[in-house]
């Protein structure tokens, strides 16, 4: 063969080539397990029981919930200190809208349909606003986010501290504690069937998505690494309904209610939680972001003034109203996580959010959001919570006292960023 037939030959790709597989996202996935199985170990195999594993999930959503909204807000190099305090302020105000306001004022009896969907509404308009004016200071103003959400920080959870006198309100409403987790579950049947038609909606994407590409004459993957791929995101799906529906609701909790699981009495009956309806709002949250990030002009103006802000102001985007809806979406996403964390506790209460800035930035960048703007992803954010709560609650039932919790956290925080500074040095990317 000549030299220049060999050089004009094509090259034989290798398997992660072939498969187009995100090295970094690979690694996150790779620490992640390795976090799981060290605890797993270290615990006696309590790590990574159905129980914890459904406690694990519950955990996350709330830190999860609000990363997909500062992957926005950092992606166009801004960053948010406020978000716990804004959760906290928006939970007070549901809390005392439901048990003290509308049963009080408004005459409306504990119970009424009406009052935890009043509630919800007035947390997420306060969220809204909060956010909005939080953009309207860094985006007409020209002050730093820095400082703008880190006076917020100090500011919101006081707010939140005068509407409730300092006081721990609850119980809050059934309905409303159906977003908390273990208080509202979807059972084994439904698990199932939303778990079976979840893995066939990601198996049509994945061959309408080919489709598309041959159609319009793209490179596409071979087949077999399409099967591969929708095999790996079956087996997830499935695999994770299975763990779900493993854990069993306790007999004692049976017996206090027995109609409630579809039984007359407690004896012989077994039902099993299944899967969290906090967590199937978690998966429609990412899929709305990720659609925003992909498939809407807003998401393409956010990705592009990212990438070189006095660029995308000279092309003609609005780059000052364009920070006031980024900012007003995390505002309106930390008063969703609000409704989580609240009802998970089945009470709202002033430390509520306490140390979630961290967090939240934690998980959006371990989940790959450069802090130098323009680039990161929703599932990597939640990657990145799901790490983050992994090791909490891992250190916790290992009994690592709290502060040396929070140092840990702090120390991954940082050696997550110089990973990334270190990745994109020499892969080459912004």
């Amino acid at each position: 063969m000549s030299d220049a037939t060999a050089q004009s030959a094509p090259r034989k790709k290798s398997l992660m080539q072939s498969l187009e597989i995100d090295t970094r996202m690979l690694g996150m996935i790779g620490a992640f397990f390795l976090v799981c199985i060290v605890f797993n170990v270290l615990t006696d195999g309590r790590f990574l029981t159905p129980r914890n594993i459904f406690n694990l999930t519950i955990q996350t959503v709330s830190v999860a919930i609000m990363a997909t909204g500062m992957v926005f807000v950092i992606v166009t190099r801004h960053i948010d200190l406020s978000v716990g305090a804004i959760l906290a302020a928006c939970s007070a105000l549901m809390a005392m809208t439901q048990v003290r306001w509308l049963p009080g004022t408004m005459g409306l009896e504990i119970g009424h349909w009406a009052i935890p969907w009043i509630a919800i509404a007035a947390g997420v308009a306060l969220g809204a606003l909060i956010g909005a004016f939080n953009g309207w200071l860094v985006g007409y103003q020209g002050i730093p986010a820095f400082i703008v959400t880190l006076g917020g920080f100090l500011v919101w959870r006081n707010v939140g501290w005068y509407q409730t006198n300092g006081q721990t309100i609850g119980p809050l409403d059934d309905t409303f504690m159906t977003f908390g987790g273990i208080n509202g579950t979807l059972g084994g049947t439904t698990s199932w069937a939303i778990g079976i038609a979840a893995a066939v909606v990601a198996v049509a994407l994945i061959f309408k998505s080919r489709s598309t590409k041959m159609k319009h004459d793209f490179p596409v993957k071979p087949l077999w690494a399409e099967a591969s791929l929708a095999a790996i995101i079956v087996a997830a799906i499935l695999g994770f309904i299975a763990i779900l529906t493993n854990y069993a609701v306790p007999e004692r909790v049976v017996a206090r209610d027995p109609a409630k699981y579809g039984c007359e009495v407690a004896e012989g009956c077994a039902p099993v939680y299944g899967l969290p309806i906090s967590v199937l709002l978690l998966i429609a949250i990412a899929t709305v972001m990720t659609i925003i990030a992909r498939r809407t002009r807003f998401g393409r103006y956010i990705f592009a003034t990212g990438g070189n802000p006095d660029a995308a102001q000279l092309s003609g985007i609005n780059t000052r109203m364009l920070t006031v809806k980024i900012f007003a979406l995390m505002g309106v996403l930390c008063a969703i996580a609000a409704v989580v964390a609240s009802s998970r506790l089945a009470n709202h209460s002033n430390d509520l959010g306490t140390l979630d800035e961290l967090r939240v930035i934690a998980a959006a960048v371990i989940g790959g959001t450069a802090l130098s703007g323009g680039v990161g992803t929703i599932y990597g954010a939640i990657l990145g919570a799901l790490i983050m709560q992994s090791l909490q609650s891992g250190m916790a039932m290992v009994g690592v006292d709290a502060p040396l919790q929070n140092i840990v956290v702090g120390g991954v925080l940082v050696v997550a960023v110089w990973l990334d500074i270190q990745y994109r040095k020499r892969t080459g990317a912004k």
